[in-house]
């Protein structure tokens, strides 16, 4: 049942903790990974794979064997039967072995940067063929995205590959094989491998939502006018930790934009404001205006709280209190344009996805869509209004996971610390802002659903006022 009306309210939100232990995915769930990859294959009448990777694009290639690309491209050659080969520039060689994934490093010197030695590698196909790929073959190519209808005509045998490897793959299927786009095979929202996490992979992403959530949170508390963005953004505390995305922050006229970086531009009292911090796992983002109450708010916009926040926070409730374990994606669509479709709202994009190493793998939320949501996801509400007026927006994103009762027994039993946060996000969620999750439903940020419009107001925040 849709929640009955929202406002204002004087929230005290508690300290929920930072993990003092890193959750790590063993050797042996990426053996099993690789494992379950190639029963697809086999079932999709693939003779083996190719994973592409690089600096923007490791997921992919992270999920199946740990290792993730930092200045250079890399490819992992899976063929039944054969150990995994990872093809690393001169720079990944040593990084490859530190990783310890289960794959037999290959120096590949054209994956390196320009300039860098190219002395000591045999040639790609000759890799490729070595490593157990030959003429006649159906190749599964995985870059980071598949084809689909919408796609102006590309489709299954589009390779989103650099055309060096892309054309190599082919020559060497010849015209008795064929390489096609298996991203799917990975992604796709509805049965996708990457679709459904272990507990291990679970509790990482918590624990990078934590972090992230954490230096949005520390901006909410320590913000004030005069500051430049450089030094507002310099209070998330960004602590090394892969990032997903680069940070975002952004006052006065290029907050409206969203994804801009902080500059030394000052920050003004009355300003609108957005900012966005992702680790790998994990996203959260903010946004309002940088006053204490709507009598300082921009000429024009005093309802702001009653024309935009109000429904967009009454859209986000009815978003958290739907989704659960067996919902259909299109039935989030729904709940949130039976608020907020309105072209004031200027809502397009679609209102939540998947996240995982990277901050969008796919998306079960679309209108219509029948996908039903599984025990193992992880998800992001991601409901973000463009006005495109003086109302600016608002927005809170942040991550959660859908858990059976086993998978939870087992979060809880491995992961104490994170299971405490976790709990304690339930019941702030529930028992301050009155909203009603379903027990599946793991709150994963330390701001969890918490919205300030005012970022003066410290204490400030939108929760349901049930009657």
């Amino acid at each position: 049942m849709p929640v009955a009306s929202v406002a204002l309210k004087t929230v005290s939100l508690p300290e929920f903790g930072e993990p003092t232990l890193m959750p790590l995915i063993p050797r042996a769930t990426h053996e099993a990974r690789i494992e379950a990859l190639l029963a697809r294959g086999a079932k999709a009448g693939l003779d083996g794979f190719v994973v592409y990777g690089d600096r923007e694009h490791a997921a992919n290639v992270a999920y199946l064997c740990g290792y993730d690309p930092r200045f250079e491209e890399t490819l992992l050659v899976i063929v039944p039967g054969r150990q995994a080969k990872l093809l690393v520039g001169n720079e990944g060689w040593g990084y490859a072995e530190l990783c310890d994934g289960p794959y037999e490093r290959i120096l590949y010197q054209t994956f390196s940067l320009p300039a860098q030695p190219r002395d000591r590698s045999d040639t790609l196909p000759d890799i490729l063929a070595a490593s157990g790929l030959k003429p006649g073959h159906r190749i599964g190519a995985i870059g980071w995205k598949p084809f689909g209808a919408g796609d102006a005509g590309f489709g299954r045998t589009t390779l989103d590959l650099p055309s060096f490897i892309a054309d190599t793959l082919r020559a060497l299927a010849g015209d008795r094989g064929a390489v096609e786009n298996a991203a799917d095979l990975l992604i796709n929202p509805a049965n996708g491998l990457r679709a459904i996490n272990e507990a291990d992979q679970l509790a990482a992403f918590e624990f990078a939502a934590t972090f992230s959530s954490q230096g949005l949170r520390n901006v909410l508390q320590g913000i004030e006018p005069g500051m430049t963005e450089l030094q507002a953004a310099r209070l998330m505390g960004i602590n090394g930790l892969p990032q997903c995305c680069h940070p975002m922050l952004s006052a006065g006229r290029r907050a409206p934009y969203g994804l801009p970086s902080p500059r030394l531009d000052i920050i003004q009292r009355g300003d609108p404001i957005t900012m966005a911090y992702g680790i790998q796992g994990s996203l959260n983002a903010r946004a309002g205006f940088l006053v204490e109450s709507a009598a300082e708010l921009p000429e024009g916009i005093s309802d702001y709280i009653g024309k935009l926040v109000a429904p967009y926070f009454s859209a986000a409730v009815d978003w958290y209190e739907t989704i659960g374990i067996g919902v259909a994606g299109g039935a989030l669509w729904k709940a949130v344009h039976q608020r907020i479709g309105d072209p004031f709202f200027g809502v397009s994009l679609n209102p939540g996805h998947l996240i995982h190493i990277d901050e969008w793998m796919h998306s079960p939320v679309f209108s219509g869509s029948a996908i039903e949501l599984k025990s193992g996801m992880a998800l992001q509400v991601d409901i973000i209004p463009a006005t495109g007026s003086a109302y600016f927006t608002t927005n809170m994103e942040d991550g959660i996971a859908l858990a059976d009762e086993p998978l939870r027994e087992e979060i809880a039993a491995r992961y104490p610390e994170a299971w405490r946060r976790i709990e304690a996000r339930q019941a702030f969620m529930g028992d301050v802002l009155g909203i009603r999750l379903k027990p599946e439903v793991l709150p994963f940020s330390n701001i969890p659903a918490f919205l300030p419009p005012f970022w003066l107001s410290r204490n400030t925040a939108m929760a349901v006022a049930r009657h």
